[in-house]
């Protein structure tokens, strides 16, 4: 109180000219951040989109949220997690074979250690036993165990003996997410994916690359962008509101212009409430958006305003884009129980020179917010009714 007295009698004691002078100062400080913004900041430069990258977000056979996305970009062939479950494996393969022709993978890239993302890796006839895959990506950092109390080995456990057996006898160069991003150990942070650089890979920064969040493996997942020209499509696993607001805080403060607008994000945690936070979206200005989930599936024993897409989520993605698509419809009230049904079915975002960016689906194009489902168990957003 003593110290609040003092000022405000330093503040009477001021002359009129040193007020002024503080206010003047203040304008001009206000004025020269305006124009340092609007005519001296340097923007990102445009870089035209030549060639094409596509984006295949897959149909997992089962009713369970998993992810599972194939990219191809010109000769590259690139697998983004396995999940859903160990018995998706056989579906993976007939949709990947449909564009590899040499059991190749340039890149495979595993974001974090969960079933819904790894069953793929460690099943009996995994991924690593059906194609070649040059170089692996994965995590840092887990909190799985490699046994469970009764000493059998966990499905971690599984998923790190293929990926041994990968490097050693197909000879598989393996890094993580960490060294990718510090560009350590013959790692890069940037992947070229055509010759002239036109199309891009990059590891981004994750706080929890370098911390251990004890409680949740989903804050560990690698965080991907990919570029064509000036486009970005964002890809960040099952990132949540923790390791958003750190990924968002770093790249605020370091290198804003990397989360600018995107075409497309890949929603964090299947559509999750506790992913896809508005501080995130706020920069990113998602103009597509993709939730591999299971629409309605009884997970979790979760209640039904938060199985996947939640309405939380969903309220706050409306703010940026209609444009939203579902992989699959697990609701027992639609398809009956223990069973499920494409909503999109396996969704196709391409990115083409000619004709930009478009988004084709299996089933049918329909927006989650023109599907049954949604009108009867979800809220339609304010944003929403004055796109219909």
């Amino acid at each position: 109180m003593a110290r609040r007295k003092s000022y405000y009698k330093k503040l009477k004691k001021a002359s009129p000219q040193s007020i002024i002078l503080a206010i003047i100062f203040l304008i001009l400080a206000v004025a020269g951040y305006y124009v340092y913004n609007k005519y001296f900041k340097e923007e990102e430069p445009f870089i035209e989109a030549k060639g094409a990258i596509s984006f295949h977000f897959m149909t997992l056979g089962n009713g369970a949220s998993g992810d599972c996305i194939y990219v191809k970009a010109g000769e590259y062939d690139i697998l983004i997690d396995a999940g859903s479950r160990e018995d998706s494996v056989d579906d993976i393969q007939s949709y990947v074979n449909q564009y590899v022709k040499d059991n190749k993978l340039e890149f495979v890239i595993i974001t974090h250690a969960d079933e819904d993302h790894i069953a793929g890796f460690a099943a009996d006839n995994s991924i690593f036993d059906l194609y070649k895959c040059e170089i692996i990506i994965d995590f840092p950092l887990t909190n799985k165990a490699l046994a469970t109390e009764k000493g059998n080995p966990t499905l971690y456990a599984e998923y790190i003996d293929n990926r041994t057996t990968e490097i050693e006898n197909d000879s598989a160069t393996y890094f993580t997410a960490l060294e990718c991003y510090n560009n350590k150990n013959g790692a890069k942070s940037v992947y070229n994916l055509s010759e002239d650089g036109n199309v891009k890979m990059e590891i981004l920064y994750n706080y929890y690359y370098f911390n251990k969040d004890d409680g949740n493996d989903n804050n560990h997942s690698v965080c991907i962008m990919f570029y064509h020209g000036s486009r970005k499509f964002l890809f960040t696993g099952d990132l949540e509101k923790s390791g958003e607001e750190k990924f968002v805080e770093f790249y605020e403060k370091n290198n804003n212009s990397v989360l600018s607008q995107v075409e497309l994000f890949k929603a964090g945690h299947h559509g999750s409430k506790t992913s896809s936070n508005d501080f995130l979206l706020k920069y990113i200005q998602p103009k597509v958006c993709v939730i591999c989930c299971a629409a309605g599936a009884h997970q979790y024993n979760a209640l039904p305003e938060n199985r996947f897409p939640t309405q939380l989520m969903v309220d706050r993605i409306a703010k940026y884009t209609e444009k939203v698509f579902v992989t699959t419809l697990a609701d027992p009230n639609y398809v009956g129980e223990n069973e499920f049904a494409d909503m999109n079915g396996d969704i196709v975002v391409t990115s083409d020179e000619e004709t930009g960016v478009t988004v084709k689906c299996s089933n049918n194009d329909t927006l989650l917010k023109d599907t049954a489902w949604f009108i009867n168990n979800r809220t339609m957003p304010d944003e929403w009714k004055t796109a219909a």
